[in-house]
Formats: structure tokens, sequence, C-alpha cells
């Protein structure tokens, strides 16, 4: 009967026969063409028509995956939503195959860097497999770095969480590929767990050594007496950082391991996680966040353009994720930090609706950074390579973060609860999702492939028509809402 009806519905539309149908074709399409240009199964950001050129952030190689989204794990996850709503095991098996190469590609540290290099003559990283297999001059030359920046580690691990629960019940569940999987995921949570420091707090960047405690003592944010003006020269990665919303990130990945999982390690860490966003807040007159800390819990320079400052860009992903907190534990204290934090934004826009990507630490005048490694006070003195490719200032959605902070004490946390089950529940309106859905039928050509057009310049690459992972899931995504909009 459910059919009928569905069907009876597709009609009503027009004259385009069954559109369900249609959707189910281009997703088999489209997903069969991304199977057919993986490399191990795992993925790039983006290929020229002829497959010659290939890149992630920067230029790679055929034997080349990226990590960082919109890379393997961001694909892998596309290909879960489509068998989450046709229940099709096609789209599986090209989830399984996309975590199969995340799992080969694990670094001993427990994590993954940006890339993964499936060529043993280009191969530089000290694998999980090859643990105890490498004599001490070997070691040495690989690089063993576990990457929580640009959500990379978080990524991958979010998505062999969503693999297993998939996975569940699954007669296919007891092949070697799987069993490498279920082991790539307990590793990689284990030293996950073992990367956070005391304090709760994540690196940009983890060797997979343990911490030593006495090195990194558990004490506030406070402003140093004096910082260096220029670039010191000195790694980072050890830093406490939530730069591009590494402590967030890594927090959210701890909150959906405990809901899978449900073991209580996975919520405590997401806790301390919280712990040290509250620790880090900085005092007035700048009760917000810096991009990293050093080990005194002092705001610390990272790349050249990054100096020590109070962060417009990173203080609103603390928020939202204090407030994702409370919501989940129901613990008033990770509430506590944000009247103040929300104070200072408000006296802070340097334009209406506008906000500094860097306050200098205590003047709270905007600053910009250069490859220079030196502090400036104009955009305009900066070099044009850096004006153009980061972000100085924006809205931030730190108008949106206030708001939401503000329905939320008003509101209560079980509202927002209840709100947030119905969001779950909810399906898109088919009628609504139509018109998008035709679009992207029609612009899928023979080949499965919906092609960019246009040239398109980063870095060290150029490209001019391509197919891009970042399109694929984002139509993948539309076409999945409306077939359970109607119903498979």
């Amino acid at each position: 009967m459910l059919a009928l009806l569905g069907f009876a519905t597709n009609r009503s539309w027009g004259d385009d026969g069954d559109l369900r149908g249609q959707v189910r074709a281009a997703l088999e399409k489209a997903t069969a063409y991304m199977r057919s240009i993986s490399t191990e199964g795992g993925y790039l950001w983006k290929y020229s028509l002829d497959l010659k050129n290939r890149a992630g952030e920067v230029k790679a190689t055929a034997t080349q995956i990226w990590i960082q989204p919109p890379g393997t794990p961001s694909v892998g996850m596309a290909f879960l939503r489509a068998y989450e709503a046709t229940k099709d095991a096609r789209y599986l098996d090209a989830a399984k195959a996309a975590a199969d190469a995340l799992a080969r590609g694990q670094l001993e540290s427990g994590g993954w860097g940006y890339s993964i290099d499936f060529d043993p003559n280009n191969q530089r990283t000290y694998l999980r497999s090859d643990k105890g297999k490498l004599l001490p001059k070997q070691l040495a030359k690989q690089r063993n770095i576990t990457t929580f920046d640009d959500n990379n580690t978080q990524s991958a691990i979010r998505f062999l969480l969503a693999v297993a629960d998939a996975s569940k019940g699954s007669s296919e569940n007891t092949s070697e590929r799987d069993a490498r999987i279920r082991e790539a995921l307990d590793y990689g949570l284990k030293k996950m767990l073992e990367a956070q420091y005391p304090n709760g707090a994540w690196p940009q960047g983890w060797n997979g050594q343990p911490h030593k405690a006495d090195e990194c003592p558990v004490t506030k944010a406070r402003y140093p007496e004096s910082y260096p003006r220029e670039h010191p020269k000195q790694s980072y990665y050890a830093h406490y950082t939530l730069n591009d919303n590494t402590q967030r990130d890594c927090i959210e990945t701890m909150l959906d391991a405990w809901h899978r999982t449900g073991k209580p390690e996975y919520l405590a860490a997401a806790k301390k996680g919280g712990d040290f966003l509250i620790l880090a807040q900085m005092p007035e007159p700048q009760p917000a966040w810096a991009q990293q800390y050093n080990f005194q819990m002092e705001p610390a320079w990272a790349r050249a353009f990054e100096p020590p400052a109070i962060t417009g860009n990173e203080s609103v992903g603390a928020m939202h994720i204090l407030m994702d907190l409370f919501i989940e534990t129901s613990d008033e204290k990770y509430l506590q930090p944000l009247p103040a934090a929300v104070a200072w934004f408000k006296r802070s826009a340097i334009a209406p609706g506008k906000w500094a990507r860097y306050y200098e630490l205590k003047t709270n005048k905007q600053i910009f950074g250069d490859r220079d490694g030196k502090i400036y006070y104009r955009l305009e003195d900066i070099s044009e390579e850096r004006q153009k490719h980061y972000s100085w200032s924006g809205d931030y959605g730190v108008e949106k973060a206030i708001a939401f902070y503000e329905r939320l004490k008003r509101d209560g946390r079980e509202t927002f609860l209840k709100t947030r089950e119905t969001k779950t529940k909810k399906s898109s309106s088919a009628r609504s999702l139509t018109p998008a859905v035709k679009e992207i039928i029609a612009a899928l050509d023979s080949q499965g492939r919906w092609v960019t057009q246009g040239h398109a310049k980063q870095r060290d690459w150029e490209f001019d028509d391509r197919v891009e992972t970042v399109v694929f899931i984002k139509n993948v995504q539309k076409l999945c809402k409306f077939l359970e909009a109607v119903g498979r």
C-alpha cells in the first residue's frame, strides 16, 4: 500500500514518470563512477576529466588519497548516507572499501595525517601495520604524527564509527576487511584518548608518545608578561590547539563514540575536553579564547602568520561545544564562561556584524600576520598572498552563537533535547526537494559525473573542468533526502 501511495504521489507532480526510480538510477551511476576513480577505495578532492591531474589540498598522484574533508572519510559518509536511504548493499560495500583504505593507512600513533600514499616507494610514514617490523634507523626516517588539525583524524574515526554501526547484523561483517576496519577503529579511539592532555586539551599533532604530566600542569589561561613580537621559529604541534576548531572536533568525536558505543570513557573524555575550554577562557579584559596555548596556558605562536592573540573565529566554536556539553550533561558549569564571552563579542565588533580573526592581547586591537613572522596593524601592510588567502575578519557565526545561547537560557535544556529529537525524525517534503533533485539528475553526464566547469587555481595545482568530491557529497545527500521523503 505504501509503495502504491508513493507512486501515486510521484505521478501527481507532472510528466516525469517515476522520479524516485530516476533518483535511484542517478545514485547508482554516480557511485559507480566514483568507485571507478578511487585509489584502493579512497579519494582525493578534485580530478581532471581525463584523471591526469588530481589534488587534495595540494597536488596529488594517482597512488594517493586524502583524509581532510572532503576527502576519503567524507566520501565514505556519502556512501553510508546512500545505504541508509536505500539499504542497497553496494553502498555499504563502497563505504567499507573507503574505511579499509583508511585502516591500511593508519599510523602507529593511532590517527592519520593529511594523505595516504599506497606506492611503497613513496611510503614515508610509520604505519600501524609496520609496528615491530622496522629497525630504529628505519623508524627515524618515518613520519608518525597523528594530525588533529583540519578535522583529519577526527573525521576518519567518526567515519569508522559510522561504518561499524551500519555493519551491525550484516552477514558480511566477518571478512578480513571487516576485521581490519574494527581493529583500526578500536586502536584509533584508544590512541585518541591517550593523545588528550591531563587538562583535557588535544594537540595539533601527536607522535604517539605518552604526555609527561610534569611538563603540562593543569592551570588556568593567563596573559604572558611578555612574548616575542616576531615568530620564534619553534614547533607548535604540541600546543593545546583550538585552531581550525580542533578541540571542538575532538570533543564531538568523543561524544559520537559515546553515543554509538555507550562506553563511559568517551563521555569522560568529552567532558574533560570541555573542562579544558573552561580553563582556557582568558581573563578580563578579553574573556574569549586563543587559537593555541603553550604549556603555561599562555596564547602562543603557531605558523609565522598566526601570532599569540584572542580569536574571533575559534571562540565561536568554543562557545558552541560548551553549549552542546551542557545539553548533553545538564552540567551548568559549561555555561558559566559564556556571559563574559558574549559581552566581549558585543563590545569587540570591528564593524556591524563583523569581527576580527585576531585581537592583540590586552589592547584588543585588530592585528594581522604574514609569512615574515611579524605582527601588523593594517591589512594593506601584509603581502597580497596573505591578504587574499587567509580569513582576517568575518561574521564567524557570532550573532547566531549569541542567539543560540540566549534561547538556551530562556527555553531550557529539555526544550533543545526535544527539538533535536524532532529534527532527527522529521524528513523534508518531497515536493520541496523536487526542483533541486531534477537539476541534479539533469546535471549528471553519461559517465556518471557531476562536472564542475571553469578554471580553478590553488597552491601548486590548476584545473579546468573537473570532478569534485564536495559536489558528489552534496548531491548524494540531496538525493537521499528525497528518497527518504517518498519512501524507498
